[in-house]
């Protein structure tokens, strides 16, 4: 019984070793872990932050008739150029009915006082020819007659403007035709011959003739994220690429920042608008999808490495790198950072430009190569 114990303790021992052995062989035979270097080098490094928006232009002017009616006519398309003054379309009165009977009304009641005061005036003179009044007496009968007249003409003047929406003498200040207010570009001509208008007033901002713009002055308007608008300041530069307009940017400056966000798909979005600066030889479309890169900082022609190249101390969490001494021998240097852009950060002091920097988490092949 003991021998067969001591076979079996020896058996054990025999087979712990042998595995020792076989496990440090193993371990001796892997090929020993090799670390590429990379040099620091020279790169324009920004920092910034992307809003979707579009361009609009900075002031767009919305032709209303003062008047209700019917277009007769349509003098402008979309694309023209207008200087103020210029005419945009005609209406054509369709008149309330009410209103052009109480314009008839009046014309009746100023032709009876009319007639009451011509009679008035002729006695006047009359008696003032046989010189039983005075002078004074008749300018007044005269004066009263001059009254009657005018409100006559008044009263049909009134009846005309409501029944065709302008009268005698009134060509150019017509309220049928309508014309441009300020000087631009047509966008749009919403309204075709035939459509119904109506007439801004207190109650009702109208019906829209025509949208005209000077599209020399045009402006980005988009939205940022809240986490990103604590970042970014007004007179911040701004590049713009539009979507349509391929390989071409375009300068602009931040000009504004809401004060307050709206809440959109459940994230709080702040508005902002930024002035593009003048473009010769490119025109820009008012409503056209852009994206505006917002500069947040900017470095050009500094020192650089990649960000995964950089390591942090895990108590003082400052950052080094380790660099090259010898083949396969590194030692720790701490380093200044400054601006980065997610890939490459700007190197301030701790190496030179010909240090050779560990690639610390480098990724390894898997068994396909990749």
């Amino acid at each position: 019984m003991k021998k067969s114990v001591t076979i079996i303790i020896l058996l054990i021992i025999v087979i712990a070793f042998g595995g020792s052995m076989y496990y440090l062989y193993q371990k001796n035979s892997e090929d020993p872990v090799v670390y590429e270097t990379e040099k620091p080098s020279k790169q324009n490094i920004i920092k910034k932050t992307v809003a979707t928006g579009s361009i609009l232009p900075l002031e767009e002017v919305l032709i209303k008739p003062n008047i209700s009616g019917v277009i007769e006519e349509v003098y402008v398309i979309g694309g023209d150029y207008v200087k103020s003054g210029d005419l945009l379309a005609k209406i054509k009165v369709v008149p309330n009915l009410n209103a052009l009977n109480d314009a008839k009304n009046s014309i009746d009641e100023a032709k009876i006082a009319l007639d009451d005061q011509q009679r008035n005036y002729l006695r006047q003179k009359s008696l003032f020819d046989k010189g039983v009044i005075s002078q004074v007496d008749l300018e007044r009968a005269q004066v009263s007659y001059d009254q009657s007249k005018q409100a006559y003409a008044a009263a049909n003047k009134r009846y005309d403007i409501v029944k065709t929406g302008t009268t005698r003498g009134y060509g150019n200040a017509a309220n049928t035709l309508i014309r441009s207010t300020v000087s631009g570009m047509v966008l749009e001509v919403p309204v075709e011959v035939g459509n119904q208008v109506i007439e801004s007033n207190n109650f009702n901002e109208g019906t829209t003739i025509a949208a005209i713009a000077d599209v020399e002055k045009m402006i980005f308007e988009g939205k940022v994220d809240e986490s990103e608008v604590g970042k970014i300041t007004e007179d911040l530069p701004l590049e713009i690429t539009v979507g349509a307009i391929e390989n071409k940017i375009f300068d602009a400056v931040l000009d504004y920042i809401a004060p307050k966000g709206n809440e959109e798909n459940g994230a709080i979005q702040f508005e902002i608008k930024g002035t593009l600066k003048k473009q010769d030889t490119v025109f820009i479309r008012a409503g056209l999808s852009a994206n505006a890169s917002i500069i947040l900082g900017r470095a050009d022609s500094v020192l650089a490495v990649k960000e995964a190249l950089i390591q942090f101390d895990p108590d003082t969490k400052k950052p080094f790198v380790e660099i090259a001494t010898g083949e396969q021998q590194f030692e720790r240097r701490d380093v200044e950072l400054g601006l980065s852009d997610g890939i490459f950060v700007e190197l301030k002091s701790g190496i030179d430009e010909d240090d050779e920097i560990k690639v610390w988490n480098q990724i390894e092949p898997d068994q396909f190569g990749r």
